[in-house]
């Protein structure tokens, strides 16, 4: 699979299987998708378990902070949250809201 398969894959997982929708992700206005996609992204961190705290960019409960020690897994769910706050965005603008 590709980078991008593996993103729209991941994306369509944290849907179906962690339940969160477009209408969950549109009550994140202060870039925490962002700032998720960052402490997935960012080297080092791959390591890292549930057991480890989140690094200081995490924006959400310890309990949410999900890495594996696959780099390639980390950047699926970074490039997922990406696609995410993107898709977030352009909701946004189309209301309005901005």
């Amino acid at each position: 699979m590709s980078g991008a398969e593996r993103i729209a894959k991941e994306r369509e997982r944290q849907m179906q299987v962690e339940g969160w929708t477009p209408e969950h992700d549109d009550e994140h206005t202060c870039g925490q998708l962002a700032l998720a996609a960052m402490a997935y992204a960012t080297p080092g961190n791959n390591y890292r378990t549930n057991h480890w705290p989140p690094p200081g960019v995490w924006p959400w409960e310890k309990q949410w902070w999900k890495p594996t020690t696959d780099r390639i897994r980390n950047l699926e769910k970074a490039g997922a949250l990406i696609a995410a706050e993107i898709d977030r965005l352009a909701r946004e603008s189309k209301t309005g809201k901005e």
